[in-house]
């Protein structure tokens, strides 16, 4: 099967303000969802914050029936509340499988769209405690939001985890490959699949890690992971677009990423299949 790229006509820049609602990324999906086969909204994950009930939206795309046992793939995006072009970019995705389910064939594709709803809403990094969300997970953190994703990543056992962030310290694309050496395979065409929409980090140090053609195989402790100890261990991508780059050329990048790693991984699932 051949990627589908998002269409060539390519919208203006989305303005983003200061603030902004959480509806900008739940209505359109809820809107899809009512004439789709294969999006549903799932209950939130709900937490309160500042005397108020605060919701972590979740969804779940399936795809068309494609082997033995669907494999099933988290999509989390929106950790760094003021990376909103990720969290609109799983949205252009969800659009993107509806308009060519055989992208999902063999899929439960679980979305998390926006995983720090507080941080959306007020543009800021961390959460509304002053949190960095993303180095939190699997150290006993007491906030909420990790709570929640660290239930989902134990009850759900994923085969794969995908994360979409944007960097504004890169000038380039980029990524984190982590879990079995398979990690790297996929990571690989998916940032040459990326790279014909934006260039390419190729720096020998990226985010202060060492890094070989745009792949970094270290990483920053608390990082959104599989549980510590799971067997086997799911492939670990975390995706990065160079933030001060126009949003919807990052959200196009993303979203052609996100294809060609479900297809390489269904090929490569295939062939263990027929060994």
């Amino acid at each position: 099967m051949t990627s589908t790229l998002p269409s060539t006509r390519l919208p203006s820049p989305r303005p983003f303000r200061t603030h902004r609602s959480l509806d900008a990324i739940t209505a359109p999906l809820v809107d899809l969802a009512r004439g789709s086969a294969s999006l549903i909204v799932c209950e939130p994950g709900r937490f309160e914050r500042d005397g108020r009930i605060q919701e972590l939206p979740r969804y779940l795309f399936i795809g068309a029936e494609g082997g033995e046992k669907p494999m099933r793939i988290g999509i989390f995006a929106g950790l760094h509340g003021d990376e909103p072009a990720a969290s609109f970019a799983l949205l252009r995705f969800v659009r993107l499988l509806e308009e060519n389910p055989e992208i999902a064939r063999g899929y439960c594709l679980f979305l998390y769209p926006v995983c720090n709803p507080t941080g959306f809403v007020d543009n800021t990094r961390h959460n509304r405690n002053g949190k960095d969300l993303n180095r939190e997970f699997w150290r006993n953190s007491v906030q909420p939001e990790v709570r929640i994703l660290q239930s989902e990543l134990w009850s759900h056992a994923f085969h794969g985890l995908i994360s979409l962030h944007t960097d504004d310290t890169s000038d380039g694309l980029y990524g984190y490959a982590h879990g079995p050496l398979l990690t790297e395979h996929l990571l690989r065409p998916a940032l040459a699949a990326a790279s014909r929409l934006l260039p390419r980090n190729q720096g020998e140090v990226i985010d202060g890690f060492r890094a070989r053609d745009s792949i970094i195989r270290e990483g920053y402790e608390g990082v959104l992971r599989a549980p510590p100890g799971v067997r086997p261990r799911p492939f670990e991508i975390i995706l990065e677009t160079p933030h001060h780059t126009p949003h919807y050329l990052q959200e196009a990048a993303l979203t052609v990423a996100l294809s060609s790693v479900l297809e390489e991984y269904r090929k490569f699932i295939a062939h263990a299949q027929n060994l």
